[in-house]
C-alpha cells in the first residue's frame, strides 16, 4: 500500500517535487527562528548557538522522521466521523498499519532529509568529539525520537475515538512538543519543565542526548546516565500509546457513536 501511494503521487512529478521542497522549507523556517534568537542573545538558557543547534537538530530529526512515518494518523478523526474506519476494521490487517500506509505522504521526506543533514552540520559546528559510544548515541537518539514522537502522534490522535474535534488538542501536544524540544530545557519554568521535559519525555529526544555528546553536565543537576535513556523512554511511550490506541478501537461503535 505504501508503494502504491508513492507510485500514484509520483505520477505528478512537478507537484510532488514542489511539495517536497515546501516540506523542507518549513524545516528551514525552524532554523531561522533559532538564528534570530541568537542574533539578540549570546546564549540561551546557558548554552551557546552551536550547542543549542545540536539540541534542535536531534529533536528536529526525530520529529521529522516521526511525521513522515506516522504523522498522517491525525486523519483518524475523519475516519471516525464518516464511518470509513468500519472498512478498515473488517480487513485482515492491523487498523493502525492500514491507516499509516493508505494515507502515506512522501512529500514529508523533504523535511526529514533536511533535518538529518542539519544534524551532521550541527555535530561539526559544535565540535563534538565522536567516540564509538557517542557515535552510537548519535544514531540511536533520532531513532528514539522517531519512536517517542510517533507514540505522541498516535496517542493524541486516538483521543478522536472519544472526542472527534480533538485536532487542536492533538496538535498542541505533537507540534507543541516539537517546539518545546527545540530549545534547551533550562529556558522553561519548573512545572512546565517537569510536565513536558520529563513527564512526556521530550527532554530525552534532544536536550539530554546533546549533553552527553557535548560532554557537558546538566545545569539542572540531572544524572548524566539519563542522556543514554532515550531508547527506554521511547519504548515506554510506544507501549503507552499502544494501550491508548487499543482502548480507542474497543470504544469505537461506528459513526455516530
Amino acid at each position: 500500500m505504501v508503494r502504491a501511494q508513492i507510485r500514484s503521487q509520483a505520477q505528478y512529478r512537478l507537484s510532488l517535487g514542489v511539495e517536497i521542497a515546501s516540506s523542507a522549507a518549513f524545516g528551514v523556517l525552524d532554523l531561522l527562528v533559532i538564528l534570530v534568537l541568537f542574533r539578540v542573545a549570546r546564549s540561551l538558557g546557558g548554552f551557546r548557538f552551536p550547542e543549542a543547534l545540536l539540541m534542535a537538530a536531534l529533536a528536529g530529526s526525530g520529529f521529522a522522521l516521526a511525521d513522515l512515518a506516522v504523522g498522517n494518523v491525525e486523519r483518524i478523526k475523519d475516519y471516525v466521523r464518516t464511518g470509513l474506519l468500519d472498512a478498515v476494521l473488517v480487513r485482515p490487517l492491523g487498523s493502525l498499519a492500514q491507516l499509516l500506509s493508505v494515507d502515506f505522504t512522501p512529500r514529508r521526506v523533504g523535511r526529514a532529509v533536511l533535518m538529518v543533514g542539519l544534524l551532521g552540520v550541527a555535530v561539526r559546528v559544535a565540535h563534538v568529539h565522536l567516540t564509538p559510544a557517542r557515535a552510537a548515541l548519535l544514531v540511536v537518539a533520532p531513532l528514539a525520537g522517531l519512536v517517542l514522537f510517533g507514540a505522541v502522534f498516535v496517542a493524541s490522535a486516538a483521543v478522536a475515538f472519544w472526542w472527534i474535534d480533538s485536532r487542536e488538542f492533538a496538535s498542541s501536544v505533537t507540534y507543541g512538543g516539537r517546539e518545546f524540544s527545540t530549545y534547551p530545557v533550562t529556558v522553561y519554568g519548573g512545572l512546565f519543565r517537569r510536565v513536558f521535559a520529563y513527564g512526556l519525555g521530550f527532554a530525552f529526544v534532544g536536550y539530554l542526548p546533546a549533553l552527553v555528546l557535548l560532554g557537558r553536565p546538566d545545569p539542572l543537576g540531572t544524572p548524566a546516565a539519563l542522556g543514554w535513556a532515550a531508547p527506554f523512554v521511547a519504548l515506554a511511550a510506544a507501549g503507552a500509546a499502544a494501550l491508548v490506541w487499543r482502548s480507542g478501537i474497543r470504544h469505537y461503535r461506528s459513526t455516530g457513536s
